[in-house]
């Protein structure tokens, strides 16, 4: 028998817009699809995918893994995947829970400024392998890692030496609002030919404003608000993307442990440079 699309809707407990979606993706295929109106119809017995896919959208599971899910062959595999999300989960789970602690500590204390150490010092251009990514702050967590993961194989391939830690650019403000450009980067000892996967370029700059933050990445913001006050009322402006440096590494240090440098490019205000 078949059920019609909105009546399988109400069936399944997921919108038609969502329906189309996971239709269009391929983890939910209409048993029926009339060629003259192009409506869909559904069986019954693909219910339990369709619930199957509602848990696991509710617990943002991506897509491309619950197709991993509804697709394995054995019970193990699947099983596998669903204990990789949960560890992603428990470490999401860690992460809001400091969020909450530092949140906490500003609200008692509405002076606090954190104490940053902020100057400027010429730069010289930087050669890097580099894959720049278009996206936005839910996601921008796995797909920076996989960006550092493609370059640090291609660079292996082609035995290029790593000469400094790995960066982050951001082309872009990336915030709940709004998605972007950012580029995931490695120094190397000199410019080579692009490869597949990611691209040797320079990063330049005349001179930047440096800082460095000490503690969990989720408490950058803070390093951001002083670094942006700090330039304004130097009489600097920005001079091209910032970049976040990453001096040790998160697998082998606690959160508080972490130390992140922040380089704004930046160049004298014309007015200022008007009035000398």
């Amino acid at each position: 028998m078949l059920i019609p699309i909105g009546q399988f809707s109400k069936m399944a407990r997921l919108s038609v817009k969502a329906l189309r979606l996971y239709a269009d993706r391929g983890l939910l295929l209409p048993a029926y699809t009339d060629p003259e109106t192009s409506y869909r119809y559904y069986r019954a017995s693909q219910a339990k995918r369709a619930e199957i896919i509602r848990i696991l959208r509710s617990v943002d599971m991506p897509l491309n893994e619950i197709i991993e899910v509804l697709d394995a062959e054995e019970p193990v595999e699947a099983a596998d995947l669903l204990l990789a999300h949960r560890e992603r989960m428990a470490d999401r789970l860690k992460i809001q829970e400091r969020m909450l602690i530092y949140l906490e500590s500003l609200i008692e204390n509405k002076e606090r400024i954190m104490p940053y150490e902020i100057s400027v010092a010429p730069a010289s251009p930087l050669s890097v392998a580099g894959v720049r990514m278009h996206t936005d702050l839910k996601s921008i967590k796995v797909d920076v890692g996989q960006g550092f993961s493609k370059i640090m194989q291609g660079i292996g391939e082609k035995r290029y030496i790593p000469a400094g830690p790995p960066m982050l650019v951001y082309h872009d403000v990336i915030d709940e609002e709004n998605d972007g450009e950012v580029e995931v980067c490695i120094p190397v000892q000199a410019s080579f030919p692009s490869s597949d996967g990611f691209q040797c370029h320079e990063l330049k700059a005349d001179q930047v404003a440096t800082t460095v933050h000490y503690g969990p990445y989720e408490e950058l913001s803070s390093a951001y608000h002083n670094m942006l006050a700090w330039i304004a009322e130097n009489a600097y402006q920005l001079a091209g993307s910032p970049r976040e440096i990453y001096l040790n590494d998160p697998r082998t240090v606690s959160p508080d442990k972490l130390q992140t440098k922040l380089e704004f490019p930046v160049a004298k205000r014309l007015d200022e440079e008007k009035e000398k």
